[in-house]
């Protein structure tokens, strides 16, 4: 049940991200991938702030934020 929870907050995560940054998703696999890596990279800046989630809800919020913040490097590191 982890797994499936996990992969469905990575895609509903990718999804709202990729929403907020550039208007649009980046279909179901590519959604779970940005979820996934922003869950991830979210979950070390919260950690390096002293914040912490416990529900389904913050964990949500946690990718989201890692998700938007893994888009805007990837941005600034295509800009020529």
């Amino acid at each position: 049940m982890g797994l499936i929870l996990w992969l469905i907050i990575g895609g509903l995560a990718g999804w709202i991200a990729g929403n907020i940054m550039r208007g649009g998703g980046f279909g179901i696999l590519g959604n779970i991938g940005v979820g996934i890596v922003g869950a991830v990279l979210g979950g070390l800046v919260f950690r390096l702030l002293g914040i912490a989630s416990y529900s389904i809800i913050g964990s949500l919020v946690t990718a989201i934020v890692g998700a938007v913040l893994l888009l805007w490097i990837v941005s600034m590191v295509r800009k020529p």
